[in-house]
């Protein structure tokens, strides 16, 4: 029996809940910027998201989990990789420009689709990849044997499916044309086509479906459109577009749902739904009263609607204030696969919260935020702690999410000795990260 096994026989045998002896298909849904009090199941008071609501009901939803960073590539590299995004190289927005460009994910490091496709796995992307445009960085090269989507970054139209006036919808390594089918659509499609073909596989799945939406440009489709301002009929136009945005995925995100129980594969397939950073106020995001939004360093940044659904191994309905954030996803997930990963990983798993509820938090940890871009936005959270400092020029700043959950005061010259304690470690981890190379082999 191998050290996984071991583990979950000692910590995770006793209540109602137990790993299943069968390895579970796993579909990791990632959406983009999609802010915090925007489904309803959060408490949003215009947009109706009935099929996410009722998968996150079946599960375990999460209020405190967040991102890695305020900003897309960054989250990604710490999903897929499990480290902090810095240590991987990519601090900041992979970029079609080398003059826009801050990350190369480094080629070196083992990607969660690695270890998947090494044990036995069928593996699949199916959607937005953002982590690179040439090789060694597209989504074949790094594990995923299956690559359905847009290579690139933020699309200019969700009809159009280019960037910059490059052509990035790809099937594995062949360019396709799509042109004229709503990317949200598209990539729905492409994923039930993909557990169609996983079913007549002897294998088990791990699919990383990633959509674009609701990331900018606000383009939905336009019924949807009108059927939320027909509803909300006092709502913004910013707000219309993207609440029709925003519901016409979540009927999307149904369908593929839809297509798991119609093949039968929905009991055994473990589903997370998360979003790679908080919303965007000047699009209409809605990230309640939490502070700023995407780019920022302080919540409304960084906490994201996340959720864990596992038929008779989650228990249905459970609200956990567990503190994970993105890279914790590829040890948990590894654990709860049963796979025997040895490699090193910042991420630390969390399926002993997610299979009993009852996992306390990890004592001391740090968990370091950071986005760079000409400079690094960076933060800090130690327990119920938060060093922020979200300028270039901005001195630091001192928050207790605790008493304080909304940052609304600098506590810094109040807790001198606190203060110091979370600069030291924040300036011990920037000296090592800021060593990394984040430059692709043309900024050289």
């Amino acid at each position: 029996m191998n050290r996984i096994l071991i583990f979950l026989s000692l910590c995770l045998s006793i209540g109602p809940f137990t790993v299943s002896a069968e390895k579970p298909n796993i579909l990791f849904i990632m959406v983009d910027d999609l802010g915090y009090r925007d489904l309803s199941i959060y408490g949003s008071p215009d947009i109706q998201t009935p099929r996410i609501d009722q998968l996150m009901k079946e599960g375990m939803r999460f209020t405190k989990f967040t991102a890695n960073s305020c900003v897309c590539s960054p989250s990604r590299a710490a999903f897929l990789t499990g480290r902090n995004q810095d240590l991987v190289g990519v601090p900041g927005v992979v970029r079609t420009p080398d003059s826009g460009n801050w990350g190369f994910l480094d080629p070196e490091a083992t990607t969660i689709a690695d270890v998947f496709k090494k044990n036995g796995y069928r593996t699949s992307l199916i959607g937005k990849w953002h982590l690179g445009l040439k090789s060694p960085n597209t989504p074949n090269e790094r594990g995923f044997e299956v690559f359905h989507g847009f290579l690139g970054d933020m699309m200019d139209d969700y009809w159009e499916h280019t960037r910059h006036g490059n052509e990035y919808m790809y099937k594995n390594n062949e360019r396709v044309v799509t042109k004229g089918t709503h990317a949200t659509d598209l990539f729905s499609d492409w994923a039930i086509a993909d557990i169609k073909q996983a079913k007549d596989d002897s294998r088990p799945f791990f699919q990383f479906l990633s959509y674009n939406a609701p990331h900018d440009p606000i383009h939905p489709p336009k019924d949807y459109y009108e059927r939320f301002k027909k509803r909300n009929p006092k709502a913004t136009e910013t707000r219309a577009l993207l609440g029709g945005l925003i519901e016409h995925m979540d009927y999307s995100i149904g369908r593929v749902l839809d297509s798991l129980e119609k093949l039968g594969l929905a009991k055994n397939t473990l589903i997370v739904f998360t979003s790679d950073n908080g919303g965007k106020l000047r699009f209409g995001a809605d990230n309640g009263e939490l502070r700023a939004d995407k780019t920022n360093m302080y919540e409304g940044g960084l906490r994201v609607c996340t959720s864990v659904t596992w038929p008779d191994q989650i228990k249905q309905g459970t609200i956990s204030t567990f503190e994970a954030m993105t890279m914790d996803f590829m040890p948990s997930l590894i654990a709860a696969s049963q796979i025997d990963y040895s490699g090193y990983m910042d991420g630390k798993s969390f399926l002993t919260e997610l299979l009993h509820g009852n996992q306390p938090e990890y004592k001391n940890r740090k968990k370091f935020y950071t986005w760079l871009q000409r400079y690094k936005k960076h933060a800090l959270r130690m327990g119920d702690w938060k060093l922020v400092k979200n300028t270039q020029n901005s001195k630091y700043e001192l928050f207790n999410l605790k008493s304080d959950p909304f940052e609304k005061k600098d506590l810094s010259k109040e807790f001198p000795e606190k203060f110091s304690e979370l600069h030291k470690a924040m300036t011990s981890y920037l000296s090592k990260a800021n060593k990394v190379n984040w430059k692709r082999p043309s900024q050289k």
